[in-house]
């Protein structure tokens, strides 16, 4: 699981490289003479470009960015076949966003397993999911298939949260409030 905030996942009193040994030793996915080297591979395999630098940093040392690859790695190093990720990307500027989505995206196609993507954000959500189920205490109120980054919702709730986004077309303008949608 990337949750997130990554600095809130991570050790501060180890480093990096540390922290993805640990992992690698508690899950038996390599031996320990190629225990430093397969940490180097896993910093490399989330484009982290100094993985030998980076793995001897702390967390703190480390922007929002390159802490948040450091988790990834660390999630990625168990081998699993399902990543769920929980606004793993909410606390990130939109560039670096879309870079960490990127990423997840090409790690869960080469790797075959499958994603969980957890988010407020419906149009980010469409452009990397097949499938958007939109929940609401708990329930699934409707379940979305994707059609290039777009969303044909049919809930009245599902339809009332894709209204009450901001757009630049009504700039200042009010926007709907959910709960008169649903009740109203």
């Amino acid at each position: 699981m990337v949750i997130q905030d990554p600095r809130q996942g991570l050790d501060p009193l180890m480093t990096i490289g540390q922290q993805l040994a640990e992992m690698l030793r508690l899950h038996d996915k390599a031996p320990r003479k190629g225990l430093i080297g397969r940490v180097h591979e896993l910093l490399a395999e989330v484009h982290i470009r100094e993985p030998k630098r980076v793995a001897a940093l702390y967390p703190h040392q480390v922007s929002g960015g390159m802490a948040q690859r450091a988790m990834l790695a660390m999630m990625l190093s168990a081998e699993p076949e399902l990543l769920i990720a929980d606004e793993a990307t909410s606390a990130l500027d939109a560039v670096v966003r879309h870079h960490i989505l990127d990423l997840i995206d090409e790690q869960v196609r080469q790797r075959g397993m499958g994603l969980i993507l957890i988010s407020h954000d419906l149009d980010l959500v469409a452009n990397y999911a097949d499938r958007v189920m939109v929940m609401y205490a708990g329930r699934v109120m409707e379940e979305l298939c994707t059609s290039g980054g777009t969303l044909n919702a049919t809930h009245p709730y599902t339809q009332g949260l894709m209204a009450s986004r901001p757009s630049l077309q009504h700039l200042g303008g009010d926007l709907p409030v959910l709960k008169e949608m649903l009740h109203g």
